[in-house]
C-alpha cells in the first residue's frame, strides 16, 4: 500500500477506535458517521491484508498489526498537529517544497496545477499562516512553510515505517534505510556493516548518500535520511538530534612518500613549516588540527581546503603539502607507497566517530539490526578482530 493512499481523517478514526474501544465512541471524536468509519476501516484492512482489530461483543481490541499502526499514527499526527491537514494538502506542500515550483510539484505528484494551487492555498488558509512566497516563476517556502514541510516529512516517515512493519508481519519486508555517509565512515565502518546487513536482509534496500555533515544534517532532520555516520560534534547544536559513539579515531599527519619530513619524527614547529590541505573550519578534524598547533604556539598555513580524499591525495603527491587524516581513509595510498605517515597526532586530540539520528526516531526492527551491525563493525575496527 502506498502511503499517499492513506486518509489522515480515517487514520485519526483508527486511533480513536483503539483508544475508546468502539466505532460508535470514535464517531464524535473525528466527526464521521459510524458507517463511514466502518467502511474506511474495512478498506484499510483490505489494502493492508491484515486485521487491525479483533471484533468482540464488548468492543474492539487492536491486533498486533493494529498496535503497530496505532503507535505510528500517533507519532505521525504529533507532527501533523492540525486536523485541517489532509493527505492531499500535505503531499502538495512537500512536492512544492522539493521542486520549488507549482509546475514541478505537478510533475512530481501527477496532480494538476489547479489541484496543487488549491491544496497549498487551502492549507495556508486553514493554518492561518503564509507558507510560500513567489520569486518570479519559482516559489520559496517561508520559515513557517519550511517548518511545516519538515514536520510533514517526518509524519510521512512514521506512516511509511508503520506500513513497512505491517508488511514485515506478512513476510514481505520492504523497508528502505537511507544512510548519510561522511568521509571517514566510507573507509571501513560502513562497508563492513552494509556487507553484514545485506547478507542477512537482502530484500531491504540501502541508500547511501555521501557528503559532509553540513550537506547531510538537514536531510537527516527532515526525515530524508535515517542515520548519519561520521565524526560526532561536541557540543551537539541541533536539539532534535542525538548521537551514539561507535569508536575513537586518532588522525595522522601524511605527506607524499618522499616528503622531506618522512622518517624524521618531526615536532609541531617542523610540521608548521609546510602548507596543509584540510577540510573546512568547523569540522572535528580541523578542530583537532587547530587545537594541536595552538597548544604548541604554531600557526601553519592552510592555503587549500577540501574534504575530498582524492583531491588531497593528488595535491600531496606532486607537492610538499601535508594533511591530517585517518589511516583508514587512505589504506591503498599507504600500501602503494604513494603517501607516507609523517607523524601521529597525540591521543588527546582524537575525534569520536559515531552515528547521529533524530531524537524522535523510533527504529523499525531492520533499522535496529543495521545499527547493531554498525556497532559490531566499530568493535572490529577498534579491536582488530573480525566475526561473522
Amino acid at each position: 500500500m502506498n502511503v499517499w493512499e492513506l486518509n489522515l481523517r480515517h487514520l485519526r478514526a483508527v486511533l480513536k477506535i483503539a483508544e475508546l474501544g468502539t466505532v460508535s465512541a470514535a464517531t464524535s471524536a473525528v466527526n464521521l458517521s459510524q458507517p463511514a468509519i466502518t467502511q474506511a476501516l474495512g478498506r484499510l484492512e483490505a489494502a493492508l491484508q491484515v486485521p487491525l482489530f479483533e471484533r468482540r461483543h464488548d468492543g474492539m481490541v487492536p491486533t498486533h498489526a493494529g498496535q503497530i499502526l496505532r503507535s505510528r499514527i500517533s507519532a505521525a499526527l504529533l507532527h501533523v498537529r492540525s486536523p485541517h491537514v489532509t493527505m492531499s494538502r500535505l503531499r502538495a506542500l512537500l512536492a512544492l517544497s522539493d521542486s520549488g515550483s507549482y509546475a514541478g510539484a505537478s510533475q512530481e505528484t501527477g496532480l494538476s496545477l489547479p489541484s496543487i494551487h488549491r491544496a497549498v492555498n487551502d492549507l495556508a488558509l486553514a493554518l492561518r499562516r503564509p507558507l510560500v512566497v513567489r520569486r518570479g516563476k519559482h516559489v520559496v517556502m517561508t520559515d513557517t512553510g519550511a517548518q511545516f514541510a519538515r514536520e510533514f516529512r517526518l509524519a510521512v516517515v512514521e506512516l511509511e515505517a508503520g506500513l513497512s512493519e505491517i508488511q514485515a508481519l506478512r513476510g514481505h519486508e520492504t523497508r528502505r534505510i537511507a544512510i548519510g555517509a561522511m568521509p571517514l565512515s566510507r573507509a571501513r565502518i560502513l562497508p563492513l556493516a552494509v556487507a553484514r546487513f545485506h547478507a542477512r536482509r537482502p530484500q531491504v534496500r540501502l541508500t547511501i548518500v555521501e557528503g559532509s555533515r553540513a550537506e547531510l544534517v538537514e536531510p537527516l532532520r527532515n526525515g530524508s535520511l535515517d542515520v548519519m555516520v561520521g565524526a560526532l560534534r561536541s557540543p551537539l547544536v541541533e536539539t532534535d538530534l542525538e548521537q551514539r559513539t561507535l569508536f575513537e579515531d586518532v588522525p595522522v599527519f601524511l605527506g607524499r612518500h618522499d616528503h622531506p619530513l618522512v622518517g624524521t619524527e618531526p615536532e609541531a614547529a617542523d610540521l608548521a613549516r609546510y602548507p596543509f590541505c584540510l577540510p573546512a573550519r568547523g569540522t572535528p578534524l580541523r578542530d583537532s588540527f587547530e587545537r594541536y598547533f595552538e597548544s604548541h604556539g604554531q600557526s601553519p598555513q592552510v592555503p587549500l581546503e577540501s574534504g575530498s580524499v582524492m583531491m588531497i591525495r593528488q595535491v600531496m603527491m606532486d607537492s610538499d603539502f601535508l594533511t591530517l587524516l585517518s589511516r583508514d581513509q587512505v589504506p591503498v595510498e599507504l600500501e602503494a607507497k604513494w603517501l607516507s605517515q609523517v607523524a601521529q597526532l597525540p591521543a588527546q586530540f582524537h575525534r569520536v566517530i559515531g552515528m547521529t539520528t533524530r531524537h524522535s526516531l523510533r527504529p523499525t526492527t531492520v533499522q535496529e539490526e543495521f545499527f547493531a551491525d554498525l556497532e559490531q563493525a566499530a568493535h572490529e575496527i577498534a579491536t582488530g578482530t573480525k566475526t561473522r
